[in-house]
């Protein structure tokens, strides 16, 4: 057997253009009794679409954990715009919008087809194992610089 080192396992999702494109399919577990996706979940969609962005733009959260190097969300701004519900096929969308100092802001909505459905402004900090804030390793600026809009 072929062993795969972590940091190159299969990414979910694609790129277009500075956007990353994640598909997100909508099981039972997800909703509520009555169907409809359950409000916390979108924030685990939005965590995915955060973290694939970056595996996708070849930074492995591995290979920041080996840095001491984690993130964490400082603010978070949703705006439901539609219920989602079981079965929908929907896509998250994520960009990156600038880096200042320890801080990372994102920009990502969720949509069935062409409906949006939900949006987030994400504030993360890129943080020690300390817990203390930290500027982003010059690798991962390098990686997101040409994505920043």
């Amino acid at each position: 057997m072929v062993e795969i080192p972590r940091d190159t396992a299969p990414t979910a999702g694609w790129m277009e253009g500075r956007e990353h494109v994640l598909p997100v399919r909508i099981y039972y577990e997800d909703t509520d009794f009555t169907g409809v996706v359950y409000h916390g979940n979108y924030l685990r969609y939005f965590e995915r679409g955060r973290s694939d962005f970056l595996r996708v733009t070849g930074v492995a959260h591995s290979a920041l954990l080996d840095q001491s190097v984690a993130f964490t969300v400082v603010k978070i701004n949703l705006e439901f715009r539609r219920p989602a519900r079981i079965d929908d096929a929907l896509l998250v969308r994520t960009t990156i919008d600038g880096v200042k100092g320890p801080r990372l802001n994102f920009s990502q909505k969720i949509f069935r087809g062409e409906e949006l459905v939900c949006t987030a402004q994400v504030e993360a900090a890129c943080i020690h194992m300390n817990g203390r804030p930290s500027k982003p390793p010059p690798s991962l600026i390098a990686a997101l610089a040409p994505l920043i809009g």
